[in-house]
């Protein structure tokens, strides 16, 4: 039988990470398909010894196990006919759904989403079980995704015509003389979709089209058809979705309509088209619609892409796009764990613009190196001579590797997710989906892959001419600027070449520290063509130099940086990064040059900073360097030491793109929390050795706010309150100088108080906030833990209870600590009024409003539609119950991933943890870069372009466009969530 042949024949290496589990899985799919009659399947699935392959995926893939179970004839049409005719049968169903006259819309939207689930997991299977190369696989998605476009189009178009609103020429083909031009781009225009792609459409009109009644009111009508497009395929139902569109590629997005003429189209592409816009237009193809208008269109728009003339400058351009969509280029070892397949070192889009860039060079000249594909590119770049038949070889393996690594991450749960997962559980199952035994070898391989095309795609950019070198003359010698100098500095792009002059001989003249040895001036001089090359790269290059300078001064010596500089292009750029997009970063550095040894290290960029990792590192920097001194302030000078350096280097990370802004917030929280707990341990020490220990005592500190919520920004103050308990008879301590209960607590959190906030030799290690804890600054510092759950119980208002949503210990006694968060779990556990604390948390939202108005648009905090209304969502949602996790949590992001169906559509409750995801990503890098009152008006140009790639949008008006969309979005399910 077919099926038999089907589940028996290939792939038994695929292991099966959890036997157990799988057993289970077995079962249940038994169940199912006897409850379905799937006669077949119940056959085949009696004999355990031939279902391994079955049992890996079931095992490995939460969605395709869930999609079988509740649909098992999927899996029953196995054993009437192939793959390949099972697709073939689908996609005759998806076209005649297009043009049933009888067809309503959600109608079609159930039937797609039917059918579409059905191809996914027969594309997934043949995919998993090795009977297809990668490729076939993102073509047959491919043509999932365009035959349920067209079908939805074709619906569309047919509606419109019954309506009088198009006369179209021939309805038996509703596509044909439409004037509706679909653009597929990216992925989807070259035929390579990911398992769980968005699609990228522009959707352009071509009004001489018959079908036009009426030329004036096209735009307003394909503009609406677009949006019911979008709603039809995108909108989350009980069946699903079908595929997430992004229409964001068309010209100027958040000034045009969805919909745009081609006339408008072409002037805009030929006046104000920008290079990533035709790096974007090499994938583009008719996928639906008017195919030969399309055809024309992009005939017409041909010139504007490909160049005749070869285009140097554009590598320069080109290589800019990569900086804002793309993580930068770091040095030393690539992790694995936790690496962006996409869009991280060495990774798809590396081998993407690999070829792009020579198509856009040398493709004016050559038709041949037209084409959308990247594989069948690689080929064409290789039988012109661009590429050697290595490289060629090399890189399609790779790319092929990796489009197989992706597709398997994005098949565990149909997420479009490009990251390979952290933990044991979800690594092992990439890996077995991959086909591979064991971790290990999984690991090195791609390691392996990572380091080849990172190795291809430096060199491609090496042999590139350098723009805006210095040929001229840079004279610093004697008192006076050399003219020629200054020539070449203005040709540079610095705007007060004289003031640069001055500057750069202040350093050749030895008059800082760093500069007065002859060899460490020697090895500057050197260094300064590549410098002043590196800071005019900038848009404001004088000012990132004079903060250049300014961390010169502070240097104590200058001969390891400069000649580290000179054999490290990527720390210099990194440097001159900090210097140009993140004045906050420059300050630290100017301030502490010691923070800066810590990017010497070329680890910092492959280990993540996670609480394990800064605990060891912690450990080791404690444990060397205290000599015979006071140790508590020496401790707690270590500890503002390692705290400061630990934070800059994970502002490094972030501004880097080595991690988003997410998980830059776990790592700041993560050490925060561990500099509170090591400097507690040091003042319980200190404080008992004068007065002693309480009878019973236990103390704990509970974390709040951004810290509870593990969402720290690199400029956060940290909110806590200390909980304490004792043996009920036990009046005073036991020291030389004895101090009641009560008092002797509060002077302790007054002294860990001052161990994390007062001014030392190095600092302040943190601002601290205790606000929070019961009664505010009218009530103790420190709380015993029934006077804490009777006021939180009895008499705590409802912004109270909404901050407690997000209160976790953090440090002190492990099992007073499990106490305390229990008894936080179930004071939030008490039913809530629902419309009272609704009623004062919308009064609330309104005072913080009128009181606090948003500074700019860029106010992300306090704007409507801003973190503050995800944060009341989320924090209403766990006061009513209305949060579906067995355990709490206090990230808000996760509260707003699991609302309740019943609270919030699926759909909703994705679109606000997105929402949440991408403003955290935002704030990071604006709190890392600049101070909390610098406006949009006052963002550097690296700035922006830092957000542009943390958006992975292409210039910031798309970002702001954005912006307005998503703070909209958030604003009007505040309303509907909360004064609904």
């Amino acid at each position: 039988m077919t099926g038999v042949l089907f589940f028996d024949r290939f792939l038994k290496s695929l292991t099966v990470p959890e036997p157990q589990n799988a057993k289970a899985y077995l079962q249940n799919l038994r169940e199912a398909a006897a409850e379905h009659q799937c006669n077949a399947l119940s056959a085949y699935l009696q004999n355990t010894d031939e279902t391994g392959f079955l049992a890996a995926v079931l095992d490995c893939s939460p969605f395709l196990r869930e999609v079988t179970e509740a649909n098992p004839e999927i899996l029953e049409s196995l054993f009437t006919a192939p793959v390949s005719i099972l697709l073939e049968q689908l996609a005759v169903q998806i076209r005649a759904v297009g043009v049933d006259p009888e067809m309503t819309e959600s109608r079609l939207m159930t039937e797609l989403r039917r059918i579409k689930k059905a191809a996914h997991v027969l594309i997934a299977l043949d995919d998993l079980a090795g009977l297809v190369d990668v490729m076939q696989t993102t073509n047959r998605l491919t043509d999932l995704a365009e035959a349920c476009l067209r079908a939805t189009v074709r619906f569309l178009l047919l509606e419109s015509d019954t309506k009088g609103k198009l006369a179209l020429p021939d309805r038996s083909d509703p596509e044909k003389d439409s004037g509706l031009i679909v653009l597929g781009m990216g992925k989807f225009g070259a035929g390579e979709l990911n398992y769980s792609s968005d699609i990228d459409l522009i959707i352009f009109i071509d009004s001489a089209r018959p079908a036009l009644t009426d030329p004036y009111e096209c735009v307003d009508l394909f503009s609406r058809m677009a949006r019911r497009l979008v709603k039809i395929l995108q909108d989350r139902t009980a069946d699903g979705y079908v595929f997430r569109v992004d229409l964001r590629l068309r010209p100027d997005p958040g000034a045009t309509p969805l919909a745009i003429p081609v006339s408008a189209a072409l002037h805009y592409y030929e006046g104000r088209g920008q290079n990533w816009e035709r790096a974007a237009m090499i994938k583009a193809r008719p996928v639906a619609g008017d195919i030969t208008s399309g055809e024309q269109f992009l005939k017409e728009l041909a010139p504007y892409v490909w160049r005749k003339y070869l285009d140097y400058a554009a590598i320069a351009d080109i290589h800019s796009i990569k900086r804002q969509i793309h993580a930068h280029r770091g040095h030393g070892d690539i992790a694995v764990r936790g690496h962006n397949v996409k869009l991280g070192r060495g990774g798809i889009r590396e081998i993407e613009f690999f070829v792009q860039t020579q198509q856009l060079i040398a493709g004016g000249r050559f038709p041949e190196l037209r084409g959308s594909q990247t594989l069948a590119m690689l080929t064409k770049l290789y039988e012109r001579g661009w590429v050697g038949e290595n490289t060629r070889d090399q890189l399609s393996r790779n790319y092929q590797f990796l489009r197989n690594v992706e597709h398997r991450i994005q098949m565990v749960a149909d997420e479009q997710t490009h990251i390979l997962p952290e933990d044991d559980e979800g690594f092992s199952r990439i890996a077995a989906m991959m086909g591979y035994p064991d971790n290990d070898s999984f690991t090195a391989e791609f390691l392996a892959v990572l380091r080849m095309v990172e190795k291809h795609y430096a060199a491609l950019f090496e042999q590139a001419p350098e723009l805006g070198s210095s040929g001229g003359n840079l004279v610093f010698t004697g008192e006076t600027d050399d003219p020629d100098t200054l020539q070449t500095l203005s040709q540079l792009g610095f705007e007060r070449p004289s003031d640069i002059c001055r500057i750069i001989r202040t350093w050749h003249f030895g008059r800082y520290r760093a500069t007065q040895t002859a060899e460490a001036r020697e090895r500057l001089t050197e260094l300064t063509p590549a410098l002043l090359n590196a800071f005019a790269a900038t848009e404001r290059a004088d000012d990132a130099l004079l903060r250049f300078d300014d961390f010169l001064q502070g240097l104590p010596s200058g001969i390891q940086l400069f000649s580290l500089l000179q054999s490290n292009p990527a720390l210099l750029n990194l440097l001159v990064l900090v210097m140009s997009a993140a004045p906050r970063l420059a300050e630290i550095i100017t301030r502490k040059p010691h923070v800066f040894d810590g990017m010497l290290d070329p680890r910092i960029f492959s280990e993540l900073p996670t609480r394990n990792y800064l605990e060891e590192r912690l450990d080791t920097f404690l444990s060397s360097g205290l000599n015979s001194g006071d140790a508590y302030e020496q401790t707690l000078d270590r500890l503002r030491i390692f705290a400061a350096e630990q934070r800059f280097l994970i502002g490094i990370r972030l501004l880097t793109g080595a991690i988003d802004g997410v998980r830059a917030g776990r790592a700041f929280s993560d050490l925060a929390e561990l500099m509170i707990d090591r400097a507690l341990s040091a003042v319980l020490k200190e404080f008992s050795l004068r007065h002693g220990q309480i009878a019973g005592g236990r103390i704990a500190v509970l974390a709040m706010g951004k810290l509870g919520s593990r969402e720290l920004t690199a400029g956060s103050d940290i909110d806590i309150i200390l909980l304490y308990d004792h043996d009920a008879d036990a009046d005073y301590s036991d020291g030389e100088k004895q101090l009641a209960a009560s008092q002797y607590y509060i002077r302790l959190t007054q002294r860990l108080i001052a161990a994390l906030s007062a001014p030392m030799a190095e600092g302040v290690l943190y601002e601290v906030d205790m606000r929070l804890r019961p009664s505010g600054n009218k009530g103790p510092v420190a709380t015993h833990i029934e006077a804490f759950s009777k006021y939180q119980r009895n008499e705590a208002w409802v912004w109270e209870h909404m901050a407690l949503t997000r209160a976790r210990t953090i440090a002190g006694d492990r099992s007073f600590r499990d106490e305390i968060d229990a008894e936080v779990d179930a004071i939030l556990a008490i039913p809530s009024e629902v419309k009272k604390t609704a009623k004062e948390m919308v009064e609330m939202r309104a005072l913080i409003a009128s009181e606090k108005p948003p500074r700019d648009n860029w106010d992300l905090k306090l704007r409507s539609g801003g973190l503050i209304d995800l944060e009341f969502i989320a924090q209403f949602a766990v006061l009513t119950g209305q949060v579906a996790t067995e355990t709490r949590h206090t990230s808000t992001e996760l509260n707003l991933r699991h609302l309740k169906s019943e609270f919030s559509s699926p759909a909703q409750a994705e679109e606000l943890a997105g929402a949440h995801h991408f403003y955290s990503n935002i704030t990071q890098i604006i709190r890392l870069c600049v101070d909390d009152n610098t406006g949009r008006e006052d963002y550097l140009p690296g700035l922006l372009e830092l957000l542009c790639r943390a958006a992975e949008l292409p210039d910031i008006g798309h970002v702001e466009h954005q912006l307005d969309q998503t703070t909209e979005l958030v604003a009007k399910a505040f309303k509907q969530l909360l004064k609904g």
